[in-house]
């Protein structure tokens, strides 16, 4: 291109479709979506949930239960079995439609030209015959045949299953669901919908499962376990029984109805259910979950690697300052707008009118007027480039072309076009600068941008040889491509640009140390801008490092020691340093979130425990590879999504402790009567049993599944591990569940004594009704407490507020009511076999709610003084947002 070319050049002129023939296509083929496999019926769903194995076991035992003259425990048991089969249905219905909720978030984007006008659409508004304009990284949302074709690299692995990306040239076809890894280019869709080469796949693969997730696998485990033991107790019932004299039908009628109380059923589907709810709050937060499971490994993370552009800092950038060998410019204008101010001399405007027009040929990314506004099309760098070519008379805002060019290459960290017999060059200036001759100033001046937190750009050009046109510019090979950029070179100048850094990055950094996450920056930029960036937003740390990503050490173990250092700066990283970088740190023990926006990051955010991508300004190839989408790129949401992902854990463990505690105060009545070889009846009767399953463990339990996340739950590293570990389980058997039987039994007990019972006697009917009802009414107090005491793990119910979780307000409610009404209805309580305690029977019911909160305060307070982890009083975020401290597991 000569100096004084006008940087657009005449070429065909593209229209595209209109309107009306978009509509009549859509009218006949409609939309550009897969055809939907279709679900199961919700009745064939809700059928599903009664016949699994367990509910098989119980739909037997009704009947044998039928057969031996008890229709009333029959009936229990058919109850038993419909209520939790229609629990698990609604939560995995729920959870359905939540995922398809929040996959309609993140709709899939195209370009298209239609009237002349250049448009982004959603992929399912493609129609046939409309022109699509594909760039590195986009997704290819219908079949397309390229109609031109600049350097076009595609990745069909979806479809292939090969990693070896394919060169289509202009004319050839290229299939939706593919993936632009480089180069730009334009083709016209042949194909869409039903009627695509992915669809005819995806109704080959509609069957196939993932495998299930580390929390799922933990979670089968847990109920396996608990229903061999719930099954190993109703066989020792049985035989205790016979070696009570008991007769054969009632021991049998007896065991089984231990054992359905026992099985957990409802487990499941509230962990389900808890973090579809955490999937939806952190989609209220601008944090997309593509999978379920991975809010639970949120909830884990210990090292975030974030880039720096537009995740530490706003990416809106903006040309600053240029500096060419005859003198600097300072620019000064707002956003994307074309009017600024250029402040310097005559020449030296020319100068940098000239590296403006060579640059802005070595972008595709354009500043457009959208919205009442100016807005970056594509890479908003580029639209800086364009905006500055815009600003200081070199270019205008005309539409976007597409030229013979080479678009960047992160290996070489460069992008070239030819033009006019000019070669054209922009890119990192380390990569720039060392093809050019005579750059001693110009490294001065790049040290002195970068030192300020500028990101500088190199641009070059020199005159090509006819030659060197034909045999360099006509081949995509790398190597051909390297040989011709790395002589010779004419500097024109470096271009500065300003990305300052996001508000409230400095918290979030500053949150993650509290909580025990180490930050890494890796970014492409120079050492010196990432350094002033890391070191303006608090990531730079005394013992941290900056190094560049030729100087990462080749082994593992020495690259694993290096990074592993809270603060640490990667700069001049490639894709292969992020992904050996997330493997390093794996390898440590770490549980990485990885974050990234580029084609060349799928890899890393594939190998990250959590991939984070970009949505608002990440490529296609990034999303499709996450499974995170920030819909804002903010880096403050990753935090907020990690804060979410704790408390979800901590919800697990909540309701786990909550459903284990009742499980050992159903069991106690049993040991009593086994242990005193029947001497102490039964305080409580197997349908009272199946009675508080229903009406104790299901809404509290759902509702601590949905307990907020604390203020003080990113204040300190939190440690994970089994959900059924040994905290769990002390917790349960030997403070919540024993303070809670010890009551039942006192008030079952006290009742019969009071009664005139001794030892070793049948109590009459009417008496032990009474003491049973007590017993029974102990219980479903000593939960309502039980319910308040697993919200926290580590600080007493009075230590915070009783209202952070209105769900849990109204459980507890609803199992008073319960309570009440099973005590009050004759005929209900008569086929229970309990009846309204008597005053002494009440006072000492009551006492269940004391007792179990002060033996949890003490357990609490004897756990913070061992521990050396003694919490003070409420904070006041704690005490006016009514939220209680989270459950440290």
């Amino acid at each position: 291109m000569e100096p004084d070319a006008p940087v657009n050049r005449p070429e065909e002129r593209v229209v595209g479709l209109t309107d009306a023939q978009v509509s009549d296509r859509l009218a006949r083929d409609g939309p550009n979506v897969l055809p939907a496999s279709r679900p199961p019926s919700p009745l064939v769903q809700l059928l599903r949930q009664m016949v699994h194995f367990f509910a098989v076991i119980l739909w037997i035992a009704a009947g044998l239960a039928y057969v031996a003259g008890m229709p009333q425990l029959a009936v229990a048991i058919a109850v038993v079995v419909v209520l939790n089969g229609v629990f698990a249905f609604a939560q995995e219905y729920r959870a359905e439609r939540a995922g398809a909720r929040l996959a309609d978030l993140l709709p899939p984007r195209a370009r298209v030209v239609r009237d002349g006008q250049v448009h982004e659409v959603g992929g399912d508004e493609l129609v046939v015959d409309d022109t699509v304009l594909l760039e590195a990284g986009d997704r290819v949302s219908a079949d397309l045949r390229l109609d031109r074709a600049v350097a076009v690299a595609v990745d069909e692995s979806m479809l292939t299953g090969e990693s070896v990306t394919t060169r289509p040239e202009s004319g050839g076809v290229i299939r939706a669901g593919t993936f632009v890894v480089e180069g730009v280019g334009r083709g016209t869709v042949i194909a869409t919908g039903g009627r695509t080469r992915l669809a005819e796949i995806a109704a080959l693969t509609r069957a196939a499962r993932r495998p299930p997730s580390p929390l799922s696998r933990q979670l089968h485990h847990i109920v396996t376990v608990v229903a061999v033991l719930a099954v190993g107790t109703g066989v020792v019932a049985f035989g205790v029984s016979l070696l009570l004299g008991v007769s054969p039908a009632f021991g049998f009628l007896f065991a089984v109805g231990v054992t359905v109380a026992l099985v957990p059923e409802g487990l499941l589907p509230t962990v389900t259910l808890s973090l579809a709810r955490s999937a939806q709050r952190m989609a209220s937060r601008h944090a997309l979950v593509r999978r379920l499971e991975s809010v639970e490994t949120l909830g884990s993370t210990t090292f975030i690697c974030t880039d720096k552009t537009g995740t530490l800092t706003r990416n809106e950038m903006n040309v600053v300052e240029v500096w060419t060998p005859v003198g600097t410019a300072r620019i000064t204008g707002e956003g994307y707008a074309p009017a600024a101010e250029c402040a310097g001399d005559r020449e030296t405007i020319e100068a940098v009118r000239l590296a403006a027009a060579s640059a802005v040929e070595c972008v595709h990314g354009r500043a457009v007027e959208r919205d009442g506004g100016w807005r970056a099309r594509g890479d908003p760098m580029e639209a800086a480039i364009h905006v500055l070519a815009v600003r200081v008379g070199a270019g205008s805002s005309a539409d976007v072309r597409i030229d013979r060019a080479y678009p960047f290459d992160p290996a070489l960290r460069r992008s070239a076009a030819s033009a006019g017999g000019w070669l054209h060059v922009l890119g990192a200036p380390d990569s720039v600068l060392r093809a050019c001759d005579g750059t001693g100033e110009a490294e001065a001046q790049l040290e002195r941008l970068s030192a300020t937190g500028l990101r500088v750009l190199a641009v070059a050009r020199r005159r090509l040889l006819a030659s060197e046109q034909a045999e360099a510019l006509g081949s995509d090979d790398r190597a051909t491509r390297q040989d011709l950029l790395e002589h010779g070179l004419e500097l024109l100048g470096l271009v500065a640009l300003e990305d300052p850094p996001r508000a409230g990055v400095a918290d979030s950094v500053a949150t993650c140390r509290r909580a025990g996450i180490s930050v890494m920056m890796i970014t492409g930029d120079h050492p010196g801008t990432a350094a002033a960036i890391a070191r303006e937003v608090g990531l730079l740390t005394p013992g941290a490092v900056v190094v560049t990503g030729a100087d990462l050490p080749p082994d593992e173990d020495a690259l694993g020691e290096l990074v592993d250092v809270d603060g640490t700066v990667v700069a001049r990283a490639t894709p292969e340093d992020k992904l050996r970088i997330a493997g390093a740190l794996q390898a440590r023990g770490h549980v990485v979130a990885m974050t990234g926006d580029g084609v060349n990051d799928g890899p890393a955010l594939r190998k990250a425990d959590i991939g984070v991508a970009m949505g608002a300004s990440g490529t296609d190839v990034a999303r499709e590879a996450a499974d995170v989408v920030l819909l804002d790129d903010r880096f403050e949401t990753i935090v907020a999504a990690i804060e979410l992902g704790r408390a979800t854990w901590s919800n697990v463990r909540r309701f786990l402790t909550y459903h284990l505690t009742d499980n050992v105060a159903e069991l106690t009545p049993f040991l009593a009567w086994s242990l005193s070889a029947g001497k102490i009846p039964l305080a409580l009767s197997v349908l009272q049993i199946l009675a508080l399953d229903i009406g104790t463990d299901l809404l509290p339990a759902l509702a601590l599944g949905a307990e907020p996340a604390s203020p003080r739950v990113m204040s300190e590293p939190l440690r994970t591990g089994p959900l059924l570990d040994g905290r769990v389980v002390r917790r349960a058997f030997l403070v919540l569940g024993p303070a809670e039987s010890v009551i039942e039994m006192a008030a079952f007990l006290g009742v019969l004594v009071h009664g005139g019972w001794a030892f070793g006697q049948v109590p009459g009917a009417p008496l032990l009704a009474l003491a049973s009802g007590a017993a029974f009414s102990a219980v479903v107090l000593g939960q309502l407490a039980n319910a308040f005491a697993c919200r926290s793990a580590s600080r007493p119910v009075g230590a915070w507020s009783l209202r952070g979780n209105r769900l849990l307000l109204g459980a507890v409610a609803t199992e008073v009511a319960f309570l009440l009404v099973i005590l009050v209805w004759p005929a209900l309580a008569d086929l229970l076999g309990g009846s309204m305690p008597s005053p002494l029977g009440w006072a000492l019911a009551l006492g269940a709610i004391p007792a179990v909160l002060a033996v949890d305060a003490l357990h609490k307070a004897v756990r913070a003084r061992t521990s050396g982890r003694a919490r003070g009083p409420a904070t006041p975020a704690e005490r006016h947002t009514d939220v209680p401290t989270a459950l440290r597991s």
